[in-house]
């Protein structure tokens, strides 16, 4: 839900001013640092604040849901790697023209790719569907380099003050850009209805969205995507931005169109490509997300999940 600053308490509107006044000044700090240096530097910093700031805990809570085999050292190491993406992401973002240079030098693959390039050839919508995973703004970049002109549909920071220019950093990526919220979907909608392109991140927790299986464990999901799909006949093909292992380039991979079926099938399919892609690179999904919200580890599910 958006925040208007007149609606918030002379506190609350301290606490966000503030907060965004640190991290204004730590993003500037950071750009006068070389981008090579400088990526790997802010990805240690998230990664050794984890434990601080409750990252760790919430890692180890998600991991202890969903993958209770994992043993210490692993579960450790995902710790520090899964922080450690983060920061790098966050620095990539902010780093305007050598991250997009690094996203248009990265190669493309996969079987979607043909699907894609099928669509835009028949004037066709596409829905690339995502998630919190390596980095996704790497390959709208990359695609956006090579002639595939997109909107993606983002969700507001909490931080009106800090929203503000993170607007205007993912705009400068590619636009347009469209809010999550009423408006945003008409807008969106309209841009699929001309045939338009539009990237969407799938992971996240939304309330009343449908219980579907991630990683073995019921995740409130979003069926948006796939009814959207379905309502304006548009390819819906998984998308990710892959981070190699010198953590500074990456790999653009689509997968396999998802079949149209209905809203339910497809929506497991969306979560079963991207649950299998995870697994090949853990440490680079943002197990940092409430995702299985609000079922808690070595509990019994509630079963009203809409609470």
């Amino acid at each position: 839900m958006p925040i208007d600053p007149s609606q918030l308490t002379a506190k609350q509107r301290a606490s966000y001013f503030a907060e965004n006044i640190v991290l204004r000044a730590v993003l500037g700090l950071a750009g006068l640092v070389p981008y090579r240096w400088r990526i790997p530097l802010i990805g240690k910093l998230v990664s050794t604040l984890g434990p601080v700031v409750g990252f760790d805990r919430r890692i180890r809570e998600n991991l202890a849901l969903t993958c209770p085999e994992l043993t210490e050292p692993e579960v450790a190491k995902l710790c520090r790697d899964v922080g450690n993406n983060a920061g790098r992401t966050i620095a990539e973002l902010y780093a305007g023209e050598p991250f997009v240079e690094r996203a248009k030098a990265a190669p493309i693959r996969g079987e979607g790719l043909q699907a894609l390039e099928a669509a835009r050839a028949a004037g066709r919508p596409v829905i690339l569907v995502t998630g919190h995973f390596g980095n996704y703004d790497a390959a709208r970049a990359g695609l956006i380099a090579r002639g595939f002109s997109m909107g993606a549909l983002y969700r507001r920071m909490a931080n009106p003050y800090f929203n503000a220019h993170y607007v205007n950093t993912i705009s400068s990526i590619g636009a347009p850009m469209f809010e999550q919220g009423k408006r945003g979907m008409v807008e969106m909608v309209r841009h699929l209805k001309k045939g338009g392109i539009i990237a969407i991140v799938a992971d996240l927790h939304v309330h009343n969205g449908e219980l579907i299986d991630f990683f073995g464990k019921p995740a409130v999901t979003s069926t948006v995507p796939a009814e959207l799909a379905l309502k304006y006949g548009a390819a819906l093909i998984p998308i990710y931005g892959i981070r190699h292992d010198n953590g500074l380039d990456f790999e653009v991979v689509l997968n396999a169109e998802i079949p149209a079926s209905d809203p339910m099938t497809m929506t497991r399919a969306i979560c079963d490509d991207l649950e299998s892609v995870v697994r090949q690179h853990m440490g680079q999904w943002f197990w940092i997300h409430r995702r299985w919200k609000p079922y808690l580890p070595f509990s019994t599910p509630p079963q009203n999940t809409n609470d």
